[in-house]
């Protein structure tokens, strides 16, 4: 045996510096190629699920960034459809909380406490803020229902919505 390891240091001697090279950087591509493995995401390796089903009952993008915001302490989470029918309005309402909402079918119309007005047409989100200063009235000014996927995130043992005093949008003009 010593004498085959003696003859294959002579043979890259002889093979000159170039060939060495090569060799070498073979060895750090595969070593490279290895260590890369490593930083494969874990899902590659994960097991699949079963008997999970999932359905997307609404989706929505929002015109800009939302920032999400949750209540000190502990937090209700609630999901529920609202519908609201032509002609019909939410009456002016504050939330404790912030909600999410998507419009799954027909235009909101939101006047808000500074008397600007958001329309907010199928396929599109949007947040409600927290609290007195911010409220709001929704309306169905079109000739369809209006379907609403909310999730409210409200400060434990919350009411989903507090009636609040109309704003007259008349005066503030």
């Amino acid at each position: 045996m010593p004498v085959r390891i003696g003859r294959r240091r002579e043979r890259r001697e002889q093979q000159g510096p170039q060939k060495q090279q090569a060799r070498l950087g073979k060895a750090l591509v595969i070593g490279g190629c290895v260590a890369a493995l490593g930083f494969v995401p874990a899902a590659a390796v994960a097991t699949p699920g079963s008997g999970v089903s999932a359905t997307v009952v609404a989706e929505g993008t929002s015109v800009g960034k939302l920032k999400v915001k949750t209540p000190k302490g502990r937090t209700d989470v609630t999901f529920r459809t609202i519908t609201v029918e032509p002609g019909g309005s939410t009456g002016w309402h504050t939330h404790r909380g912030q909600l999410i909402a998507v419009v799954k079918s027909g235009t909101l119309t939101r006047t808000l406490d500074d008397c600007s007005v958001e329309v907010t047409p199928a396929g599109t989100s949007f947040i409600e803020p927290s609290g007195a200063k911010h409220r709001h009235i929704g309306r169905n000014l079109g000739t369809e229902p209006v379907v609403l996927w909310v999730t409210y995130l409200l400060p434990e043992g919350s009411e989903l919505s507090d009636d609040a005093e109309a704003v007259d949008c008349g005066k503030k003009k």
